[in-house]
């Protein structure tokens, strides 16, 4: 039976409607908070979609691990006393470099911002989906940084949350603005990444530990009246221009396996060495003007890294910073 020309009209009408909600409806379940990204793929913009979330309430604002220079041209550092966690990574010459971890507060500058490095991709994955801020990296890793469960964001990808200082050469003048990352407008923070708790009983009276690189000397010195370790980095106090003198109140050196990896090498030919962050080793622990001797453990890339004594022990942090020194066996 055929319809009346208003009929069909009308029918149309409806149609054109009802694939118009649909649409809108498909929109708002692939949406997200509009900082790009879909899928392991990742979004326009190059960064990776938002982190899963755990179902209750408003998503949570994801982790942010910044990557720090550390040479003499990039001192004093912004951003380093809002860290929860601080990493020392190995990298070409016997050289470090930091990765910082925010999450229970992001400061408004963090930097220099360097390069990323293949012991990253294994490293930030303990923290759920995290966003890993970084200028760069060597082409044969940036595949493995693309399929690892991170949001990636650099000065290309996201240029609004950068910008260069005036007062360093490039490349030590590059910072960033963390609260303008994917995710960092949601009002939920992320989930704690340190858990303090009371120290077990022994532990050795320690004023103060040095930590040797093959071109770098860390030393943390206890102090009673900080109630922490100041840290020291080749033979200099560590300042930084927010608050001053850097200090920790948990130091771990994390004794590790160190490859060659995908045999990256810098611009001078020296190799980019592979910290191991997933497996069990040796690991000193100092917290309380104290040292304890034990052991690390992290089973698998999704899960925390865990500090027990020689007896079985756990050994959780103090409060405060913790800085995690990651040291070639």
């Amino acid at each position: 039976m055929a319809l009346s020309r208003p009929a069909s009209r009308l029918l149309a009408a409806v149609a054109v409607f009802l694939i118009a909600v649909l649409a809108a409806t498909l929109l708002l379940l692939r949406g997200g908070d509009g900082d790009g990204g879909g899928g392991d793929g990742g979004g326009g913009d190059g960064t990776r979609s938002a982190p899963p979330d755990d179902g209750v309430g408003p998503p949570r604002r994801p982790v942010v691990v910044v990557k720090i220079d550390n040479v003499e041209e990039s001192r004093p550092q912004t951003g380093l006393s809002a860290a929860d966690v601080v990493y020392v990574e190995p990298v070409e010459g016997g050289l470090t470099r930091l990765a910082a971890v925010y999450a229970s507060r992001l400061p408004e500058v963090a930097g220099p911002v360097r390069s990323a490095r293949e012991t990253d991709v294994a490293l930030v994955a303990q923290y759920g989906r995290p966003v890993l801020v970084y200028s760069g990296g060597a082409p044969e890793i940036e595949p493995l940084l693309r399929r690892a469960p991170i949001t990636l964001v650099t000065d290309k990808t996201r240029p609004g949350a950068y910008f260069r200082g005036g007062d360093r050469p490039i490349p030590h003048n590059l910072y960033v603005r963390p609260h303008r990352l994917p995710g960092q407008n949601r009002e939920r923070g992320p989930e704690q990444v340190t858990e303090p708790g009371a120290a077990p009983a022994g532990g050795t009276p320690t004023g103060a530990r040095e930590v040797h690189f093959r071109a770098a000397r860390y030393r943390f010195t206890w102090s009673a009246e900080d109630d922490r370790w100041r840290v020291s980095f080749n033979g200099a106090p560590l300042r930084t221009r927010e608050a001053g003198r850097v200090t920790a109140g948990t130091v771990v050196v994390q004794r590790v396996a160190v490859s060659e990896g995908r045999k990256v090498r810098d611009a001078g030919g020296q190799l980019s060495p592979v910290a191991g962050t997933v497996g069990r080793g040796e690991a000193t622990i100092l917290r309380d003007g104290r040292s304890f001797d034990g052991t690390w453990e992290r089973p698998s890339r999704g899960e925390a890294t865990t500090y027990r004594t020689a007896g079985g022990e756990r050994i959780p942090v103090a409060a405060g910073p913790v800085w995690v020194l990651l040291t070639p066996r």
